[in-house]
């Protein structure tokens, strides 16, 4: 897609994720959203729905985005085939507490990491995304090149290096582990860009058009009252916008995300919750991930070595950012320090412009008076 874009025009940023923790994740969403289908009794019903749901709104579902678009029916038909089995082996109690390993409900963690669509599409994904090489790309041949990467072991050092150059060209990296300051750090880095961009080109259109409203309503004055009265009303509503703009800086940007973000993941956190029973006892949690053996985990760390690489190569540059914005930061203070120290002694360093104007009103006015008593002296002398 970016190359369709003008390269002058066209700033990138992205955000990586623990590679492990990723996969994590997105097991356990998979499995999240495709249970909530589970209040059907079988699959049928569910794409009566859909079908339905489609007629009714033209809103983005999680369905329609990548990846989900191919896990979530996937796991979807697992839950149903899972749920169909324990029925008809009358099956109502489970023996594991293990939510990774409970194969009466769900496809168990190591069984998902080694099946071929997680080989295609989740694993090294962070890598296969930045160079465009996924499974929806719209580069032709990308199918066909990943799946010589995932044969040819020793062609993922080439992919990996064109990740890392395309991480050196983007605007911002974030790491979703450094949440908080990756969110500030975007704030500074992009939201200070954008705020004062919109502020000069907002400006600008707005001079343009106040001078169009000014010339309208002279040209309305007789007899136009009323209009004139909406044409004010209008100047002094941009008035107010600009006031509302000049108080946007990037600490209020970064309150206002603290609030949406806080909202997003308490809403989350019910949806996940409500899901999850459709499926109990498991359930996804921070304790139930550390009881994951070691062996699986370094299954998924060999399943996933491109990504690993490159997310210790962010690391290094989101470490790098935090330097530049911090000395960046530190600068400005000393800027605002010394202006305010300056403007302390205004007599000496800034003296007013009023002051200026009377001392050398004074100074004129003196030079004025010495030279009409010398002229004065000169023309007593004459007539004497």
């Amino acid at each position: 897609m970016m190359s369709k874009l003008p390269k002058e025009k066209t700033s990138v940023v992205t955000i990586l994720r623990n590679p492990i923790d990723r996969v994590f994740s997105t097991y356990e969403f998979s499995v999240e959203v495709a249970a909530r289908f589970l209040i059907h009794p079988n699959l049928s019903s569910v794409a009566k729905m859909a079908q339905r749901a489609r007629r009714k709104t033209s809103a983005v579902s999680t369905l329609d985005i990548w990846p989900w678009k191919y896990l979530v029916p996937w796991m979807r038909e697992d839950l149903f085939a899972r749920r169909d089995a324990r029925k008809l082996g009358g099956q109502s109690h489970l023996v594991t507490n293990d939510s990774y390993d409970m194969e009466d409900v769900l496809m168990p963690l190591h069984e998902y990491i080694n099946d071929p669509i997680a080989r295609d599409i989740v694993h090294n994904g962070a890598t296969f995304q930045i160079v465009g090489l996924t499974n929806n790309s719209y580069f032709g041949e990308a199918h066909e090149v990943r799946h010589c990467v995932l044969k040819y072991h020793s062609l993922g050092d080439h992919v990996l290096e064109v990740a890392k150059r395309k991480l050196d060209n983007m605007l911002y990296v974030g790491l979703t582990e450094n949440h908080k300051e990756s969110a500030t750090m975007f704030a500074n880095i992009v939201g200070s860009q954008v705020i004062s961009q919109h502020t000069i080109s907002s400006s600008s259109a707005e001079v343009a058009e106040q001078r169009s409203l000014l010339s309208s309503t002279k040209s309305d004055l007789t007899g136009q009252s009323n209009s004139t009265h909406e044409t004010l009303k209008n100047v002094s509503s941009t008035g107010e916008d600009e006031v509302r703009r000049e108080n946007l800086t990037v600490g209020k940007l970064m309150e206002a995300y603290e609030s949406c973000i806080a909202n997003l993941r308490n809403s989350q956190a019910e949806r996940r919750v409500n899901s999850l029973k459709r499926i109990s006892p498991a359930n996804f949690t921070k304790e139930a991930r550390r009881q994951v053996s070691k062996i699986l985990i370094e299954e998924i760390e060999s399943l996933n070595s491109l990504d690993m690489k490159l997310y210790t190569y962010a690391q290094h540059i989101f470490t790098k950012q935090q330097t530049h914005v911090l000395h960046n930061m530190v600068s400005a203070q000393e800027i605002q320090t010394s202006t305010q120290t300056t403007s302390s002694y205004p007599i000496f360093n800034n003296p007013p412009s009023w002051k200026v104007s009377i001392s050398v009103t004074a100074l004129l006015l003196v030079l004025f008076i010495f030279l009409f008593v010398n002229s004065r002296r000169r023309t007593s002398k004459v007539k004497l």
